[in-house]
């Protein structure tokens, strides 16, 4: 569930960079922020969980063995827009070598949008605001976006916010111009989560 943090100024990526990663009650929370506002995400459950750690391994596999660059965990942060600030953190990322030479500080959260974004689908997430991160990536230089819907069983590619291709479990994902070569079935995705 996200909720939106109020605070008396536009807050900023090095602000968030330095925020505590925990609620008033000591609850872990994920943080993102959505032009200067931050959001508060509570952790995820199983089957988010177990989806987001197959897809992240399945890239993680395919980049690393093509030395195509990195793939990035659920935590890392994306500065997706500027002035006011947006950095969010896709449930799993992959950015090209040539894209990588561009980070001064590894430290700090990554000062672009990944080539790749993947989102997966938690019961609060809404329409609007997934249309906003889709927004969000494509307009800071993101070439395809990737949204799983555990509950439907599918996954939605967008290779623009207003292009998009639905693939269902009988399907099969490929990486298109982004990940050249790629392919997966979807059948394996959701194999080992429970309906």
């Amino acid at each position: 569930m996200s909720t939106t943090t109020a605070t008396t100024h536009p807050v900023t990526a090095d602000e968030l960079l330095t925020m505590p990663d925990r609620d008033e009650q000591g609850n872990y929370c994920l943080l993102e922020l959505v032009r200067g506002e931050v959001r508060r995400m509570s952790p995820t459950g199983l089957e988010h969980g177990a989806i987001c750690i197959e897809i992240a391994a399945v890239l993680w596999n395919f980049v690393k063995e093509r030395k195509l660059g990195l793939v990035f965990a659920a935590e890392t942060g994306f500065v997706v827009e500027r002035n006011p600030d947006s950095v969010l953190g896709a449930d799993a990322a992959f950015v090209s070598t040539e894209r990588l030479a561009d980070i001064e500080n590894p430290e700090k959260f990554v000062p672009f949008a990944p080539d790749l974004a993947v989102e997966v689908l938690s019961p609060s997430n809404t329409v609007r605001e997934m249309e906003e991160k889709i927004d969000l990536y494509f307009g800071a230089g993101s070439r395809m976006v990737w949204i799983v819907s555990p509950k439907r069983r599918t996954v939605s590619v967008y290779t623009s916010p207003l292009e998009v291709r639905i693939l269902s479990e009988r399907d099969t994902l490929e990486g298109g111009d982004v990940l050249p070569g790629f392919s997966y079935e979807l059948s394996k995705l959701f194999a080992g989560v429970p309906r």
